[in-house]
């Protein structure tokens, strides 16, 4: 138990000065001249970071590998936020169609499926486990789908994806971005594990 919680404490930890980090960096204006590919490298970069803290740090490889896989999977509620949010920029003429509405309606929806998820299935049968690993799949389709329109909409047009650039927004790219993707990596770990122990 003390493992577990010294696991949770330091990714609360890192979890917590990493957004501290991202949120300074935004507001002393490090991220409002960037322009693509670099925001779209800075996610790769960071999911990289987190998934190499889950090998080399003990108590966030023991917190990874025993954490309920629902709070990995509660986690993506975020996105319902972040799709809204992308609509109502759309819609007062501040982000473009191509990336808001396709962007938005996919987060949403996956936010919306992971809520079913939580409310309604448990990962610990052999369906809920097909069922987790089936919505794990379209969320990590619809994230790199908006990655992705983020590098064409933004090479053709810098300007049209600024508010990416600034708070709150800042904050995907730089903070929650790379945990979704991280988060959809590590669920695929402990489907597979879990997967595996059933076998024998």
């Amino acid at each position: 138990m003390r493992d577990d919680s010294h696991g949770s404490t330091m990714v609360l930890v890192l979890g917590g000065v990493w957004l501290a980090g991202a949120t300074a960096a935004a507001a002393f204006g490090y991220t409002q001249s960037l322009r693509p590919p670099a925001p779209q490298a800075i996610v790769g970069a960071l999911t990289l970071l987190s998934l190499v803290s889950v090998a080399v740090l003990p108590p966030v490889r023991r917190w990874a590998r025993g954490v309920d896989l629902r709070v990995l999977v509660a986690l993506h509620l975020t996105r319902l936020l972040a799709g809204a949010y992308f609509l109502v920029l759309y819609r007062r003429g501040e982000l473009p169609y191509a990336f808001a509405v396709p962007g938005g309606v996919g987060d949403m929806l996956v936010a919306l499926l992971a809520l079913g998820l939580l409310v309604g299935v448990t990962p610990d049968t052999p369906g809920g486990r097909r069922l987790y690993s089936a919505w794990n799949l379209v969320g990590l389709v619809d994230i790199l789908f908006v990655v992705v329109t983020a590098t064409r909409v933004g090479i053709a047009d810098p300007a049209a994806l600024q508010p990416l650039l600034e708070l709150p927004l800042s904050l995907l790219p730089t903070w929650l971005v790379p945990l979704i993707i991280a988060s959809h990596a590590l669920i695929v770990w402990r489907l597979a594990r879990t997967a595996g122990r059933a076998a024998r």
